[in-house]
């Protein structure tokens, strides 16, 4: 469900949590005062149906908002049949198993151009898309499929692709990777920009669009051909406390999950900038 407010977290399970499984994960985060947790599915989907419940009953518990990461290993763009359906189940599998722990917003890497126009690479993948959210409908399994903004140059994942996907495909809704977006081009990164680029997805979306966001957040080392490496906010160049700002002025509802390899200490220091505007 949106939230009412703007929530914080984590991808994955806290660094400072006692021990290594998304129960331990989840009790850390509230421990800390955070509010939300990315469960990273992505190096697969190793998770059975008892052990979502159990993490759905600590959620509940605890209070935590969970999200899921599908796996990296996705192409909806492959030319090849057998990796397009590999693609197909492992993002099912993510939603199927996410959805019962509590998960409604499921993020993925959509895909690669390769040797396709963009424009033929986003009818494959929205083809793809069409085709899952109609199976979850089918199925009754309340997901929402989040693909992300991507910061290589050779990934589909523009922010007019990922909007024009969303506002298309009822079931399918953007995950905003800001130092993706940032990492591109090199550029995203001051006020003017962050606000285009809210007020781009309230163009799009609708005042759901701002009521209902999920965000990446990370510092980001970058080159010619886009992302190389995440970093700490304070050691990179991303603007945050301007990207807070904009966050604040547009009364953006939804989660900032951090990516950075200090998770909950950026989590807490945006929360906190988040609280003091």
């Amino acid at each position: 469900m949106p939230s009412k407010d703007l929530l914080f977290g984590t991808a994955g399970i806290p660094r400072s949590s006692k021990g290594t499984s998304s129960i331990s994960g989840i009790k850390r985060i509230r421990e800390l005062g955070l509010d939300c947790m990315e469960l990273e599915f992505v190096q697969g989907v190793r998770m059975g149906e008892k052990g979502a419940k159990n993490v759905l009953e600590a959620a509940n518990d605890e209070e935590v908002a969970l999200s899921v990461h599908a796996p990296y290993y996705i192409n909806l763009n492959s030319y090849e049949e057998k990796k397009l359906k590999a693609s197909l189940e492992r993002i099912y599998n993510a939603a199927k198993i996410g959805s019962l722990c509590g998960a409604e917003s499921i993020v993925l890497h959509a895909g690669f151009y390769q040797k396709s126009s963009k424009k033929s690479t986003f009818e494959s993948i929205s083809k793809a898309l069409n085709e899952l959210t109609g199976k979850f409908r089918e199925e009754g399994i309340p997901a929402v499929l989040r693909p992300e903004t991507m910061g290589k140059r050779t990934q589909f994942g523009t922010l007019e692709e990922v909007l024009s996907l969303s506002a298309e495909i009822e079931g399918v809704m953007p995950c905003i990777d800001f130092c993706h977006l940032h990492a591109r081009e090199g550029k995203e990164n001051s006020y003017s920009e962050f606000t285009e680029i809210l007020s781009k997805v309230e163009e799009s979306l609708g005042k759901e669009g701002l009521s209902n966001m999920h965000m990446h957040v990370s510092g980001v080392e970058y080159g010619t051909s886009g992302e190389k490496r995440h970093l700490p906010l304070k050691e990179s160049d991303l603007n945050y406390p301007e990207l807070i700002k904009t966050l604040k002025e547009f009364k953006a509802q939804g989660r900032v999950i951090l990516e950075s390899p200090i998770l909950e200490e950026d989590a807490l220091m945006l929360r906190m900038l988040y609280k003091e505007i």
